[in-house]
């Protein structure tokens, strides 16, 4: 150093990192003729120049640089900068010290140095990092003092390390030496398997399902359980990967809490919703109607089982629909919209859905309580349909025939089959096929509409249904003839004009559902008169060359 010349030089920090960028500032650097003629040390350790300006160098603080003094070396020029301290990262905390992951961990230190990730212009000489449990991470968040980085999905338990890279030039002063890494001390961190909820909100009763791993096969302790706003719930299943829970009755929004092990976790946010029904249409109708109700929050129809899957068990606890308290036939029920048909047996009055819960006895067993949490809906009256008039009371085929009345509700559209196995059956021979024997236990009639018009047992075709009025075509089959094996009625002409709607009703065990059921109107007697029938030439001349000199 006594042979060195002062000079005015500034350095952009007292203290810097290995691999981090010091600016000198001065005068008289020249210009940058080589690497041999240009260098710059610290404490004797050849650093990469990066930049040469009159006025201005730029370098990399090399991997093997200690704390002393940076000289400017220009040919047999010796030019001394001052001192610089060379500092290594080092953790004071991490938080949290047990995280899941894919879970943001936050590192609070010093001397971290400042990196642009895998976007720095300088990656050919190594970008900063971070080793969490093995595996290397690029932060989204990088300060001096501070680093925030997502847990990777595939690290496990062990050290959390930041790493500082850095280059040294070549002994010819060129770039470059492989790239090293200076770590800081390390801080242990334990991971610990993620857990997922499905749903984070309904209502009481909703079925919860912790997804994960680690469980355990069995619940093997009574303290061992999942509360939901500080409440125990329900426990359906206990599996190694998945618990499965129910909203008790008492429950409050909160937290989900998984309780294992003598230790708790947070595990998520369960927000409880109280059904509300907003509309009801339509407010009167004849049976077989399809009631819809309009709201929010009532759930799904069939989560009272112990699978995780709805669809699996199909167990609908208590969910129902009453109609003057009588249970009615769940066409569709979703979170925000149930669907019923109007039991045959439905009377006038509130109509109420009931959501089904329980309170759990100690230890998450059910059940210490069953009970329902019941919604109105609205009133609902059941009209009697009437018939006032019809008229022609005799036509020929095809013909129109209007009745008129009051509350024949609306016409249905849907093929709601009689017969659940109609469609096997239609495969295989039946020699029980009956005729205008709707009632008979045996009978295959093709009743598979519940709003229908009959003409001594045979159903027409529907032109228009409305509340007041029914439009309907006289049909063939009367005149034409029905038969069956062995039997042949070809003379149905004249007999009652029927008019029918059906529906069924639930089972004594709340299953679905009893045979259908009929409401039968008789308007009265109608013939139908040979007229409309096919020219009976038609049947002499049935050869395809009989009208013709081909």
């Amino acid at each position: 150093m006594a042979h060195a010349k002062p000079a005015a030089i500034a350095l952009s920090s007292p203290a810097a990192t290995p691999g981090s960028t010091l600016t000198l500032s001065g005068k008289g650097f020249g210009s940058f003729q080589s690497t041999q003629f240009n260098r710059v040390t610290i404490n004797g350790i050849s650093a990469l120049v990066q930049r040469w300006e009159p006025e201005a160098i730029e370098i990399k603080v090399p991997f093997k640089a200690t704390s002393g003094f940076v000289e400017v070396l220009i040919g047999k020029k010796n030019l001394v900068a001052g001192h610089v301290a060379i500092v290594a990262p080092f953790i004071d905390a991490i938080s949290p010290t047990e995280a899941e992951r894919g879970g943001t961990l936050q590192i609070v230190g010093r001397h971290f140095g400042l990196s642009a990730g895998a976007r720095d212009p300088n990656t050919m000489f190594g970008v900063n990092d971070v080793m969490v449990g093995g595996v290397k991470v690029r932060p989204r968040r990088w300060k001096d003092d501070k680093i925030e980085l997502e847990i990777p999905s595939n690290a496990v338990s062990g050290e959390v390390v930041v790493r500082l890279a850095s280059s040294d030039p070549l002994p010819n002063g060129s770039c470059c030496a492989p790239v090293e890494y200076l770590a800081s001390n390390p801080v242990p961190l334990t991971l610990i398997p993620s857990v997922r909820v499905d749903p984070l909100s309904g209502p009481v009763g909703t079925k919860v399902v912790l997804f994960g791993q680690g469980f355990g096969n069995v619940k093997e302790s009574l303290d061992d359980a999942v509360l939901i706003g500080g409440r125990p719930a329900t426990i359906a299943q206990w599996k190694d990967d998945a618990i499965v829970v129910h909203v008790p009755l008492d429950a409050e929004s909160g937290p989900v809490v998984l309780r294992h092990k003598g230790q708790e976790r947070a595990v998520g946010q369960f927000t409880v919703h109280v059904p509300r029904a907003i509309s009801m249409s339509p407010a009167s109708a004849p049976i077989g109607t399809l009631l819809r109700i309009n709201g929010e929050h009532f759930g799904f129809y069939s989560e009272s089982g112990s699978t995780p899957f709805n669809f699996i068990d199909f167990n609908t606890g208590e969910n129902r629909v009453e109609i003057g308290g009588v249970s009615s036939v769940i066409y569709r029920w979703n979170d925000d919209r149930i669907d019923v048909w109007v039991p045959y047996s439905a009377k006038s009055g509130k109509v109420v859905i009931y959501r089904s819960a329980t309170k759990p006895n100690v230890g998450g067993l059910c059940c210490a309580e069953r009970g329902t949490v019941a919604v109105e809906a609205g009133d609902f009256t059941v009209a009697t349909p009437i018939i006032e008039s019809y008229e022609p009371k005799s036509a020929g085929l095809d013909a129109t025939v209007t009745i008129k009345g009051s509350g024949f509700g609306t016409f249905l559209k849907t093929a709601e089959h009689a017969d659940l196995g109609l469609n096997q059956k239609a495969y295989k021979r039946r020699g029980d096929l009956e005729i205008n024997e709707p009632d008979a236990t045996d009978t295959v009639v093709s009743n598979v509409s519940r709003t229908e018009v009959l003409f001594n047992g045979s159903a027409a075709m529907v032109q228009s249904w409305t509340d007041q009025e029914i439009v309907v075509k006289v049909p063939h089959r009367n005149l034409y003839g029905i038969g069956k094996k062995g039997d042949f009625f070809d003379d149905l002409a004249t007999g009652p004009l029927v008019v029918r709607r059906g529906s069924w009703d639930l089972l004594p065990d709340g299953t679905c559902c009893s045979a259908k059921k009929w409401l039968t109107l008789e308007a009265g007697q109608f013939t139908i008169e040979a007229k409309g029938l096919p020219d009976s030439s038609y049947w002499d001349s049935n050869r395809p060359d009989a009208s013709t000199n081909q």
